[in-house]
C-alpha cells in the first residue's frame, strides 16, 4: 500500500510540475509573438505610397520591405520572395501580369507603378503613377 502511495504522490508531483511550466512559457511566447508584429508593420509602406519593384514579392503581390530574389524573364526583371515565387514566375503568365484598376488594362508587373494598398502589405499595379493619380481624383469625385 505505502508503494502505490509513493507512484501516487510522483506522479501527481510530475502533472503539477509540467502543468506549472507551461503556464511559464506561455506569456513569453505571446511577448514574441507581439515583437514579430511590430517589426512586420514597421516595414510596411503607408496606405497609397509608392513602393519599390525590387521590394514587392509579385507572386503573392506583397510589398515585404526588403529586396527580393531577382528573376530576369524575357529581357523584363521581376520579383519573388522564396524559390517556389522564382519557379513560377517564368512558368506562368498570370503571374507576371495585373489588371490596373482604374483603366482596367493588363499590366507587366516588371513595369508597372507599384502602390502599396494597406499595412498587410497588399500591393496593386498600375500602368502608370498618371493612371494612379487619375485613380485617385475619380475615387475622391465619388466620395463626395
Amino acid at each position: 500500500m505505502k508503494t502505490i502511495g509513493r507512484y501516487f504522490l510522483i506522479a501527481a508531483m510530475a502533472v503539477v510540475m509540467i502543468s506549472c511550466k507551461d503556464q511559464e512559457n506561455k506569456p513569453q511566447n505571446q511577448v514574441s509573438d507581439q515583437k514579430e508584429l511590430i517589426i512586420k508593420d514597421s516595414t510596411a509602406a503607408l496606405e497609397g505610397t509608392p513602393v519599390p519593384n525590387d521590394e514587392v514579392c509579385m507572386v503573392n503581390d506583397l510589398h515585404m520591405g526588403k529586396k527580393q530574389i531577382e528573376v530576369p524573364f524575357d529581357g523584363k526583371m521581376y520579383y519573388g520572395c522564396c524559390n517556389m515565387c522564382v519557379e513560377r514566375i517564368p512558368n506562368d503568365e498570370n503571374v507576371r501580369k495585373a489588371t490596373d484598376p482604374h483603366t482596367g488594362a493588363k499590366v507587366d508587373k516588371a513595369s508597372a507603378y507599384i502602390v502599396s494598398l494597406n499595412k498587410q502589405g497588399n500591393v496593386a499595379y498600375f500602368e502608370s503613377e498618371k493612371s494612379y493619380q487619375n485613380f485617385i481624383q475619380a475615387n475622391k469625385e465619388l466620395k463626395k
